[in-house]
C-alpha cells in the first residue's frame, strides 16, 4: 500500500482551530501528500471553510456540509464519498505524528488487516487537567487493555479517534451504526463476526486533544457506561466480566464509606493507596505534580460516571420490555 490508497475521514462539529492543528500536522506527515483528507461539517454554525482553503494547495481535501446527523453518521457520509480503498477515522481533536502514515503504512504491508486502531497519547504543549485525563484513559491501571494498551493486539476493537477500515470491509458492513457512544465497538463487533480480522498498532499513536472539563468528562464516560450493556445485549458474544468492574468500584467505595463512619478504616484506607499509586504514576510519567493531584478526580470520574451508567443501563434493561432507543433516546442518532 502507498499514501494515496488512503482517505481520511474526519466529521467536525464548531471547532475551526482543531481543524487548523490538524491539517498542519498532516503537512508535517513524512509521507508523500497524496492521501485525500474527508471532513464532514457536521452542522456546524461555526464552520471550517476558510481554515480548510488556507491548506488546499498543500493538500488533498474533499469538503462536505451537512445538517447535524452525529458523528457516526457523518463518517459514513464521508466514507461513501471518499475515493481511496481503505479509510482512517480520525477525531477532529486529534493530531498526528510525523511518521503515523508511514508506520501505517509498513504495517499493512507487511501484516494486511481490514481493520486496525491505534493509541492516543498527550502532547506536552497540552493542558495539565488534558495530560490528567489521557492518563486516566490510557493507563494500565484503568482502561487501557479496552482503549490501546500493548496487552492485546490481535483481535483489538478500534476506537474511531483512531481507526482504520478498507473500503471492502466498509462496505460490507455499512460502516457505524445509530448509537453514540458505543458505534466503533458496535462496528468492530460486526467486523470480527463477519470474520475481518482486526490489530491494534501500538506505534501508530495519535495525540488526542481532549478539549473537556471534568463536568462534561462525567458526562461522557457516564454515556460509555450506558451503552455497553446495550452492545453486550445486541452482541452477548461481547460481554466480559471486566465491563463490571467500574460498577463494583463504585459500590465498593460506597460500602467502604459507610464502613469508615463505624470505625472502619482499612477498606477505604485501600482505594486511598490505589490513587496514590495512581498519582505516583502519573508523576513518573509527566513529571508534573499538579496533573499527579488531577489525576484523582479523573478517575473518579471515570470509574464513577462509567459505573453508574452501567449499572444503570443494565437494570434498565433487564426489567423493562421497551427497546434499547426507547429507554435510551439520548444515545441514538437523530438520522434514525
Amino acid at each position: 500500500m502507498i499514501a494515496s490508497d488512503f482517505s481520511f475521514i474526519i466529521p467536525v462539529f464548531n471547532r475551526p482551530e482543531e481543524i487548523r492543528e490538524l491539517l498542519e500536522s498532516f503537512c508535517a506527515l513524512n509521507t508523500p501528500k497524496t492521501f485525500e483528507i474527508v471532513i464532514i461539517e457536521d452542522g456546524s454554525t461555526l464552520d471550517s471553510k476558510l481554515i480548510i482553503d488556507n491548506f488546499l494547495d498543500q493538500l488533498k481535501i474533499s469538503y462536505f456540509s451537512k445538517s447535524n446527523t452525529g458523528p457516526g453518521h457523518s463518517r459514513n457520509y464521508g466514507m461513501q464519498r471518499a475515493k481511496g480503498r481503505y479509510f482512517i477515522i480520525l477525531d477532529s481533536d486529534c493530531i498526528l505524528p510525523p511518521d503515523y502514515l508511514e508506520l501505517v503504512i509498513s504495517k499493512l504491508n507487511t501484516h494486511y488487516v481490514d481493520g486496525f486502531g491505534g493509541p492516543d497519547a498527550a502532547k506536552d504543549s497540552f493542558t495539565d487537567l488534558q495530560k490528567a485525563i489521557n492518563f486516566s484513559m490510557t493507563s494500565q491501571m484503568t482502561t487501557a487493555g479496552i482503549r490501546g494498551g500493548k496487552v492485546s493486539v490481535e483481535n483489538y476493537e478500534p476506537r474511531s479517534f483512531n481507526m482504520g477500515i478498507s473500503k471492502e470491509a466498509f462496505q460490507a458492513t455499512g460502516g457505524f451504526g445509530s448509537i453514540h457512544p458505543g458505534e466503533d465497538p458496535d462496528l468492530s463487533i460486526r467486523l470480527k463476526e463477519m470474520g475481518y480480522h482486526l490489530h491494534l498498532i501500538p506505534e501508530a499513536f495519535v495525540f488526542h486533544k481532549r478539549r473537556i472539563s471534568l463536568e462534561r468528562f462525567y458526562i461522557q464516560v457516564n454515556k460509555f457506561g450506558q451503552a455497553r450493556p446495550i452492545l453486550n445485549k445486541w452482541h452477548p458474544s461481547s460481554k466480559r466480566i471486566t465491563y463490571w468492574f467500574p460498577s463494583l468500584f463504585t459500590l465498593g467505595f460506597a460500602v467502604s464509606s459507610f464502613l469508615a463512619v463505624l470505625g472502619f478504616y482499612w477498606f477505604l484506607i485501600m482505594f486511598g493507596l490505589y490513587f496514590l499509586t495512581a498519582m505516583i504514576g502519573a508523576f513518573r510519567l509527566t513529571n508534573n505534580i499538579i496533573v499527579a493531584f488531577l489525576v484523582i478526580p479523573a478517575i473518579a470520574i471515570q470509574f464513577f460516571g462509567y459505573g453508574l451508567g452501567y449499572l444503570k443501563s443494565s437494570l434498565k434493561l433487564a426489567v423493562s420490555k421497551k427497546s434499547e432507543k426507547q429507554l435510551f433516546p439520548n444515545l441514538f442518532s437523530r438520522s434514525e
